[in-house]
C-alpha cells in the first residue's frame, strides 16, 4: 500500500497564502514607517510650515533676481560678440572684394 500525504495540499496556508502573508506584513511595516517618519518629521522640524513656505518663497524670489541678471549678462554679451563677428565679417569681405578687383584690373592690364 502506497500512503499519499495529502495534508499539504489541503491546508488552507500553502505556499501562496505564506507569501501574501508576508507581502501584507512587508505593506503594513512601510506604511508604518513612513507614518513614523512623518511624525518625527514634524516633530523635530526647526520651523513652521509657514515659515518654511516663506522662505522657500523669499529665495524662488532671488533665484529668480540672479537668473534675470546672469540672463541679462548673457544677452548683453552675445551682443557684442554678434556686433564683433559681423564687423570682422565686413572686413574681411571688403578686403576680399579689393583683392578680387585687383586681381581683374591686374587681368585686363594683360
Amino acid at each position: 500500500m502506497v500512503n499519499h500525504n495529502y495534508e499539504h495540499e489541503n491546508d488552507a496556508r500553502g505556499p501562496g497564502s505564506l507569501w501574501a502573508g508576508l507581502l501584507a506584513g512587508l505593506l503594513a511595516a512601510l506604511l508604518i514607517g513612513g507614518l513614523v517618519g512623518a511624525g518625527v518629521m514634524l516633530l523635530l522640524a526647526p520651523q513652521s510650515g509657514k515659515k518654511t513656505r516663506a522662505k522657500l518663497q523669499r529665495q524662488s524670489h532671488k533665484l529668480r533676481e540672479q537668473t534675470a541678471e546672469i540672463m541679462e549678462d548673457a544677452m548683453a554679451q552675445a551682443s557684442v560678440t554678434a556686433r564683433q563677428i559681423t564687423h570682422d565679417v565686413r572686413k574681411q569681405a571688403e578686403e576680399l572684394e579689393q583683392r578680387g578687383q585687383a586681381m581683374l584690373d591686374g587681368q585686363k592690364g594683360r
